[in-house]
Formats: structure tokens, sequence, C-alpha cells
């Protein structure tokens, strides 16, 4: 790898990053030895770079760095290209428009040599050919999981049995043939998943609920992480 690439993949490496990275970590993914980071972070820091950190520690980039948006490797061009596609055949019909105008600007602003990759990908995703059709705006419940305002559905279970019961959206999760909205439910007061295709009304409210979205996911992630622990110790139990 030429040195130039090799800092800007260092860039990407803290771009990506939720902490500091160790140089031990960037010498791994980018083959190369411990001593080489170092002189490549010591010259990116001499170029104004807003790097901090020292060895040993770990690195991070202060946010507000601005790099060229599109100067994007193959690889990445696949990768951008087969999510596209996967977000095409199986999200809702604004985020489906959004993928193909994605792959389209794409298209239009890489180099030359790129464009193969994109018109004709060598990675495709598998037609979804049972897309279950929702009752629910989609649009509007991304809205109201950025705002972090409720949800009053009316909802029906496996048996059709309607419930109705307000909920505090954090996220979607997207199956191959189904959405799942993951909420905290009032009526439970428990986090719930609820399959958008049996939502059989939702009325958008202009209640915000008291925590912040990334609070709430940070607690369903915990939540999530506790049960599969319990999971994995039952499990160990069941084959001792």
């Amino acid at each position: 790898m030429r040195r130039a690439d090799r800092l800007f993949q260092i860039i990407q490496i803290l771009r990506r990053a939720s902490g500091p990275v160790t140089a031990n970590a960037m010498a791994a993914e980018l083959e190369t030895s411990k001593r080489s980071v170092y002189r490549d972070i010591a010259a990116l820091m001499a170029q104004r770079a807003p790097i901090r950190g020292e060895a040993g520690v770990g690195y991070v980039l202060d946010a507000g760095f601005d790099m060229p948006p599109l100067m994007l490797t193959a690889d990445e061009v696949e990768a951008a290209v087969l999510g596209a596609q996967w977000v095409a055949s199986r999200g809702d019909p604004a985020l489906a428009r959004a993928a193909q105008d994605l792959v389209a600007k794409i298209a239009a602003t890489v180099p030359e040599h790129l464009r193969p990759m994109i018109l004709d990908p060598a990675s495709r995703t598998p037609p979804n050919f049972a897309n279950t059709p929702d009752n629910l705006d989609m649009a509007q419940l991304r809205a109201a999981i950025h705002g972090g305002r409720k949800v009053e559905l009316t909802y029906a279970d496996e048996q059709g049995r309607e419930s109705r019961r307000v909920v505090w959206p954090i996220a979607v999760g997207y199956r191959d043939t189904t959405r799942n909205l993951i909420a905290w439910c009032e009526m439970r007061t428990d986090f719930r998943n609820f399959r958008t295709d049996r939502v059989v009304e939702a009325a958008f409210l202009e209640d915000r609920y008291p925590e912040r979205p990334p609070i709430l996911r940070a607690r369903w992630r915990r939540a999530m992480d506790e049960m599969r622990a319990k999971w994995r110790l039952h499990a160990g139990h069941t084959d001792g």
C-alpha cells in the first residue's frame, strides 16, 4: 500500500471508530508495522489533522474534520451498491427510492474506472419476492423515531386479537420478508417488537417520550445483551 493511501486509510479508521484506536489495531488492519503507524500519525498531525492521543493509549479524530466524501475505493463502491440493492428491494417506498437515487449519485460522481462496479456489480442481493405490505407510514415512523415522539398503535397478535398501546419507537429492524418496530411499550413497561404488517392503525402523537432516542436504544442493547447472556447460560446448563 502506498503511503498516501495508508494515510487516507488511517483517517478512515479513526472516522468510523467510536473510541480510541491503538496503533496495534491500525497496524493489523493496514498490514504494516506499528512503527509505520506512529510515523503516519505524526505526519497527519503535522498536516493539521485533528488527531488526539498518544502511543499505548490510542488515537481519536476530533469531530469536524472534512474530507472529500466520494473518494471511494473499489471495495467501498461495491459495499455501497450492495447495501443499496438490499434497501431498494426490502425497504419501504421512500427508502427504496432513496437507495436508487444514492446509486445514481455515486455513478455520476465516481471515476470512470469504478463505474462498471455500479452498473454491473459483481455482488448482488437476492430479490425479495414476499415483501409484506405495511399498514404503517414508515416515513412518519422514522420521523417519530428521530424526534423521540410517541406512537399509539392498534396491534393484532398472531391470533388476530387487537390491542391498543402507546409505544416509544427507537428502531426499525428488517427481516427478509417483514419489518419489526422496536419500541418501549407503556402497557408492558418493557421493550417489545411489533411486526409492522400487523399494525392495524397508528396515530403519531406530538408527545415526546422522556428519554432521548440514543439513550433508549442503549438501554435496549443492554437488555438484549443480558437476554443473550441468560440464553447462553441456560444452554450451558442444558448441555451439561
